[in-house]
This record gives structure tokens, sequence and C-alpha cells, in this order.
């Protein structure tokens, strides 16, 4: 049996069966980082192997003595390291947090690792999560397991490389503007953003507080919506958080859309469009209309605003939640800085890389006197018109359908050096997060040059499940299951 083929809930199945080990899973993905981390570097940490096997084995015994039966026991898994986990170094991929350890760990790892899943280590990502393209790190540049010469998207392009090149089996991500979406278009695996107040944010490391939110990256739609079932629960740490009845996400695993009404919205496919990518995401949604949806395509205003309200306000969230950063607590500090103030400025110019410097400028300038009224108050006011834009939408459609991203991967350095061009990327996840809304990424083809193409499903607030129902009716039809 190869076990590398399996996906994450097929894997488990066949250990609590005895098929496979914990040990053996646990070997083959060690053997697949061993083969292929040092050239993609989806990783910062790794848990000493010593640590991993005896994880292994405390986890096998609980799977024979029937105290571990849930669909993911056993499954090998990475976590971005923009969630904290107790005794666990985690860095965001940042200079300033370079030797941090954590005293606690965040309620969406403690609710992966209760569901018996085994931690490999902490994945890279942008720095602080502020980015499209896992270049940003300060601990090195990822690439895409599809094609080395490629991104594998952002901000979570550790998680996404990491579950597309077999080094995991599943991954936590987090998501402020598309950063779990993107990336797994880019990689050509699933991932899932939950309806914001879904998954606790107690534990992670917060950019865009009314943004943010966690979600699993996977091989499969069974295999995304199971583990975000294990870790949506309401927590009484998170303040955001939503106590919900509906989080049993797979009894949405039926390949059934027939009378679902789906609308494509025409502004989604206009300028800047790679004509590949549009043209897979036009035949994704012929299947579902030949499974039994109706698809339409209607006027969805206001995209065009989108880009700039985000970063308006994502980048002034992001200013207050770094100034925590200062050398003072933890992490990096600047040697042999004199008084207070020095080491403070010192610290941060020195820990902060460029793109983290960039949004920390401009969040602060949009919340300045003479300034807030003016950019950060009108940002607020287009929000609540996006989110007015997709309530008159939903109320005539259940789900929304378009592209990930406007491109597949782009190469390594391409956007970097511009970062208009790398925000203009999240042109299509960025208003889901605005909305506060659930979206889903899913492999559908691939462009000429072989890379991934994602198709993008985005239901109303705590409509999961007919996105996961959508999703898997597509997955089954096109027979892209693993």
């Amino acid at each position: 049996m190869n076990i590398l083929t399996l996906s994450a809930t097929e894997l488990s199945a066949a250990i609590r069966r005895g098929d496979v080990s914990v040990r053996q899973a646990l070997d083959a993905v060690l053997q697949r980082i061993d083969e292929r981390e040092q050239e993609l570097h989806c990783y910062i940490t790794i848990l000493p192997r010593e640590e991993l096997y005896a994880e292994a084995d405390r986890l096998q015994q609980a799977i024979d003595a029937g105290e571990l039966s849930g669909p993911l026991a056993g499954v090998p898994a990475a976590i971005k390291d923009n969630l904290c986990t107790e005794g666990i170094r985690t860095t965001c991929a940042s200079k300033i947090l370079y030797n941090y350890v954590p005293t606690f760990s965040s309620t969406a790892a403690l609710r992966l690792r209760e569901a018996g899943v085994l931690v490999i280590g902490k994945t890279n990502m942008d720095e602080f999560a502020m980015g499209s393209t896992t270049e940003t790190s300060a601990f090195g540049v990822t690439k895409n397991p599809r094609d080395p010469s490629r991104v594998p998207g952002g901000s979570s392009g550790g998680s996404a490389a990491a579950v597309a090149a077999g080094e995991c089996f599943l991954a936590l991500g987090s998501d402020t503007g598309g950063s779990i979406r993107q990336p797994a278009s880019y990689c050509g695996v699933v991932g899932i953003k939950p309806t914001y107040g879904t998954v606790s944010r107690y534990g992670l490391v917060a950019y865009g507080s009314s943004l943010d939110q966690i979600g699993p990256l996977a091989h499969t739609v069974r295999d995304a919506a199971t583990v975000l079932e294990a870790i949506s629960a309401h927590d009484p740490k998170d303040a955001t958080s939503i106590a919900r009845e509906d989080t049993d996400f797979t009894q949405a695993l039926t390949a059934d859309v027939k009378g679902l009404r789906i609308g494509i919205p025409r502004d989604y496919f206009g300028e800047g469009l790679d004509p590949e990518v549009a043209d897979a995401v036009r035949a994704a949604a012929k299947v579902l209309e030949a499974q039994g949806a109706t698809v339409e395509e209607f006027d969805l205003s206001l995209v065009k605003y989108a880009i700039p309200t985000y970063y308006t306000i994502a980048d002034a969230e992001a200013s207050s939640n770094l100034e925590r950063f200062d050398g003072v607590k933890y992490g990096y500090r600047a040697p042999e800085a004199e008084g207070l103030h020095q080491m403070y400025k010192r610290t941060r110019s020195e820990g902060f890389g460029p793109e983290v410097k960039r949004r920390i400028m401009l969040g602060s300038f949009v919340l300045s006197s003479g300034y807030y009224d003016a950019y950060y108050l009108k940002a607020l006011r287009v929000k609540a018109l996006i989110k007015k834009a997709f309530d008159e939408a939903f109320a005539r459609y259940d789900l929304i359908l378009g592209p990930v991203a406007p491109t597949t991967a782009p190469e390594l350095g391409s956007s970097l050096s511009d970062p208009i061009k790398m925000y203009l990327g999240d042109i299509y996840t960025i208003s889901v997060n605005l909305a506060g809304l659930p979206g889903i990424s899913i492999p559908v083809g691939t462009d000429s040059k072989g890379l991934p193409i994602g198709m993008q499903l985005i239901a109303d607030c705590f409509q999961e499940k007919k996105m996961i129902r959508a999703a898997y009716t597509y997955e089954q039809a096109a027979g892209m299951e693993r």
C-alpha cells in the first residue's frame, strides 16, 4: 500500500482497521520530507523525530484501546506558524519572534490534537501573514511542489505546499484576505475559510482581527470538511466566537445539487483574468449545472472597491496588533541599545521585514488625526456596502461561483518586486473576509503549463454545508477525489 496516495480520512480508517500503523504513516511522511523539504522549504520547525515517534506510539495505543476512534485519528498534520503551540516555537515567520516558544496552545491546535492528529511541525508563511506568495518570510522562500520555479501562494503557502507535496496529510492555515483559498488554488488542494466566528481565534497571532479566520487545507473536500468539523466550536476565550449547533459539516458530503441556485458574478470575469482560468472555472460551473444546479450570471457591485477597502482596514488593525512586539517581554531584542526608546526603535526596525513595515506605516497613517475620517471611516462604510451587496445576491442565489485568483501561480520574485501587483491578486478573495462569509477553493484542472487552477464557491453566513455539498458534488462528478 502506498500510504501517501490515501486521503486523510482514508488513512485514519486504515489505521483504525489495523491495516496501517501510525508509525508507518509517520515514516511515509518523514521520508517524503527527507526527499523534498530541502528544495521546497514548507516548514519552519519540524519536531524532533524521537518526539514524533513517541507521540505516534501514544496515539497507536489510544486507537488500539478504542479511546481514539474519530475520522482523523493517527493522521500526520501540520500547523501554520502563526498558531501558538505550547512548547513548540511559534515565529510568524518573523525575525522579531525567532525564538518565541508559547506557554499555551491555540484552541484550534488543541482541538486538532484532541481529534488524535499527529502534529509534525509548523509551516512557513508570509511574515505575520502579510503577503500572497510566502516570499516575505524571514526564514526563506517556500516553493510550489507542482513547479518549484513558482510561488505556492500565501500567506498559508507552507501549509498548502506541505499538503500538495505529501509532507503531511492535512494542515491548518489562516485566512485574512484569501490566505487559505489562494495557496490552495495555486497548489491544487482544497482550502476552506469558514464563516467569521466559527473557529476560535484564541492563540492565533492577529493580523487583522475583524478579518482573520482559521481553516483547513487538505487533499479532498471530505478531508477539509472533517477537519473543519473537528476545530469548530464555541470558545469563551474568544469574544468573537459564535455558538453554533450546525457544525456537523460532514453531513453535507452528498453528491446532490438539484435545485441549488448558483450565481456567477460578471464582474469576476473582466479584465485581468487569465483566459485559461476563466475557461476552467466556467467548465466547472457547467459540471454543476449538469448535476442539476441552476447557474446564471449576475452583476455583483462594488468589487472594484474591495482591495482599497481591505488594505485600509487590515493595515489599520495590523498597526494596532503589532504594537505588542517591542523587544521587552519576548522575541528579538536589539543589542546594545541605549535607553528604552532606542531599544524599541532598533528592535522593530531590525525585527520586522519590509512588507510588515509597509503595512504598519500605512495602517498608522489611515488612523492618524486628520486622515481617520477620510480613509479608515470611509473604508468601514464601504465594507458595510459590500456586505449589503452580498446580502442582496444571496437573496437570489444559494452560492456564488468564481475564480480564486486571476492567474495560476506566478514565478518566484515576479510579484514581490511590485506590491500593488501582489495586492491585486487578492481581488476575488478579500471581499469574502470583509463580509465575514465562508468560501472554499477546489481544484478544477490545470493550465497549459500544468499549473493548478482553483474554483471558489462562496456561501452566505453559516451556510457552509451548501458550499461543501456543491464542492463535493463537483469533485465526485469530475472524478477528482484523491
